[in-house]
């Protein structure tokens, strides 16, 4: 069973200081959990985002881990998706994001990812490559503007995205191949197949016309939506009856670790192709 087309959410506008406030207030925090190490450094996020700005890089996706525990909430892990100020208005195919993920409770360090935004399904994917690894800063010592200088690393990358994104498009799979590429992935979501809710030939579908094309590039956004968004099902049914179905992934690192894999088994398949 297939959810209803998703229809384009293409942000024009970045996001205010009230939008990310509402979002993912640990964003705000004025000072760290309590009870790190004296060793921790606090750089409020608001700086960097501040900083990214002033460089052309504007928030247009937030959200942070949820928490059980009440005193971690407010400092908790919070993801950034940022786009350059020239392409907010454009209407390509696919924009390079800068992915920042963070937290004041000692959780992570600054990490400064590749993210690639596919206006058509509004996939928001991450990229990872042995030509350009997480960018990480660790809470020692940190200043704020070493973290805003590295976005031109990502400058720096971005056309090399644009290379890779075609090398996929170039990559026609025949069926077994895309069959196999879609078992891969719900292996890596679910450990094995027999713990999949789907078929792996479901994963496959198409949840709009455009997505049709039996290249590796469509089949990469196929495979990440379905598996990150959820609200697929087929004919597998739990003890009780009941259809099973693809439960969206809610956690800031079970998304980009997810992401990042799926990007790595795109590359590997092309590369085996060479």
């Amino acid at each position: 069973m297939i959810p209803n087309p998703v229809t384009t959410n293409f942000r024009s506008q970045a996001l205010t200081d009230a939008q990310l406030r509402l979002e993912a207030r640990s964003i705000f925090a004025t000072a760290p959990m309590s009870g790190l190490s004296p060793r921790y450094t606090f750089v409020p996020t608001t700086e960097i985002v501040a900083g990214l700005r002033q460089k052309n890089w504007l928030p247009v996706h937030v959200e942070q881990q949820r928490v059980r525990l009440e005193s971690r909430f407010g400092f908790q892990k919070h993801l950034i998706r940022f786009r350059r100020a020239e392409q907010m208005q454009t209407l390509d195919e696919w924009n390079e994001e800068l992915v920042l993920t963070n937290s004041h409770n000692a959780a992570c360090a600054y990490i400064m990812q590749v993210g690639i935004y596919r206006r058509l399904c509004s996939n928001g994917l991450v990229v990872s490559t042995d030509s350009f690894e997480p960018i990480r800063f660790r809470h020692a010592g940190l200043r704020a503007e070493k973290v805003v200088e590295a976005s031109y690393r990502i400058l720096e990358f971005v056309p090399k995205v644009a290379v890779l994104i075609q090398r996929f498009r170039n990559c026609r799979l025949s069926e077994g191949e895309a069959l196999a590429f879609a078992q891969e992935g719900l292996v890596l979501r679910y450990g094995n197949l027999a713990q999949s809710p789907i078929e792996a030939r479901t994963l496959l579908t198409p949840r709009r016309a455009e997505d049709q094309p039996n290249d590796l590039w469509t089949a990469l956004n196929r495979v990440s939506e379905h598996l990150l968004r959820g609200g697929l099902s087929d004919s597998r049914r739990d003890r009780r009856g009941r259809l099973r179905t693809i439960r969206a992934l809610r956690g800031i690192d079970s998304q980009v670790s997810l992401n990042m894999q799926l990007w790595n088994l795109a590359e590997a398949t092309a590369n085996n192709r060479n």
